[in-house]
């Protein structure tokens, strides 16, 4: 059995897309994969941050642990459980894997003025016992590097049938159409995008603690809360260009989505964009996101769609993260031939 623990798992956001749809490859394939989450245990939520749960019970986690005694387990998230499940592992023996799929360092630093020196030591700690810990791009993981941390091992994401439109994305008639989607907080930079109000007809998909300042001060900007499956696919076959102002995701798994429903990705030249965008061909790179947005006009949108669709698979993260699962506890475990002899590696 592969044991998950994790700070967030009910929300949405790229951590809880990431192990939902690994528990999905794990149980079309009949293989067995648990969670554990603040969902099965009381919670509250974080009071500057409703959309993220904070576990009350630290100790019942500690106790079914010690109930089911896993030989290993793999922690997701760095927050109350993680570190639980950290100390637990340690004072016990069992080797455990971890992930790196939050920027944390300049997140704080960014809304609360945290120096990130101060969390990268607290990060640095926490996955420093890790036989491996996972992260989402090159780019990430020589960030990383240069901070101090080891046993890193790249492993990327992927985007299900379902957000995949089989609509044809019809040419705009009037403003060039710009979409985002994702959570509505500071951090993600969404005001880079929305100042272009004017020039733009830009919708919003998402929702979070910074949209209604968003809703105010930016009136004629479309905000239309959640999608999901085949909505969600749906309103990337209406757009034409995929906007990702944010630079401090460590990966961006919408971006990824976007592509595979032929849209071209406008974003910074920052650890994220840079890993899954091909400059010039699945997006634009710029320091000037209006003029990121325009030139990714000129971008053969079918080749983009052909080309994503062909990287992006849930069954190959699977099998990456399956891997190492196994053999941080001395197991062997065979990769598959695709996997040894795949090409699949971020588009630069």
């Amino acid at each position: 059995m592969m044991l998950i623990v994790t700070d967030t798992f009910q929300q949405t956001n790229g951590v809880s897309t990431t192990y939902k749809n690994l528990r999905r490859v794990a149980r079309s394939r009949h293989l067995r994969f648990r969670v554990l989450h603040p969902s099965l245990f009381r919670w509250m939520p974080l009071p500057f941050y409703p959309e993220i749960q904070l576990s009350l019970q630290p100790f019942r986690l500690w106790r079914t642990l010690g109930r089911m005694q896993p030989s290993q387990l793999h922690i997701a998230t760095e927050g109350l459980m993680g570190l639980v499940a950290r100390l637990w592992c340690t004072l016990n023996r069992k080797p455990y894997t971890t992930a790196y799929h939050t920027r944390f360092p300049e997140y704080l630093e960014c809304m609360w003025r945290i120096p990130s020196r101060w969390t990268y030591a607290y990060l640095r700690w926490f996955h420093h016992g890790a036989l491996t810990t996972f992260v989402t791009t090159e780019g990430m993981r020589q960030t990383l590097v240069n901070q101090g941390f080891r046993n890193l091992v790249i492993w990327s994401r992927g985007v299900s049938e379902q957000l995949m439109s089989a609509s044809p994305n019809l040419p705009a008639n009037g403003k060039l159409r710009v979409l985002n989607v994702g959570r509505v907080s500071k951090e993600k930079n969404l005001d880079a995008l929305c100042v272009y109000q004017d020039e733009f007809e830009i919708t919003i998909a998402g929702s979070g603690p910074y949209l209604n300042e968003l809703k105010q001060k930016y009136p004629r900007v479309h905000f239309v809360g959640y999608r999901y499956g085949e909505a969600l696919a749906q309103l990337y076959a209406q757009q034409d260009v995929f906007a990702f102002p944010s630079r401090t995701d460590t990966f961006g798994i919408v971006m990824i989505e976007a592509m595979c429903n032929g849209l071209p990705v406008a974003a910074f030249n920052v650890t994220g964009p840079k890993d899954v965008v091909e400059q010039g061909f699945s997006g634009i790179l710029h320091h000037d996101l209006k003029q990121a947005i325009m030139r990714c006009q000129a971008l053969d949108k079918a080749a983009i769609l052909l080309k994503a669709r062909r990287l992006w698979s849930w069954s190959h993260c699977f099998d990456t993260f399956q891997y190492h699962y196994h053999k941080s506890a001395g197991q062997t475990w065979h990769l598959p031939y695709q996997m040894q002899h795949d090409e699949r590696t971020p588009m630069r």
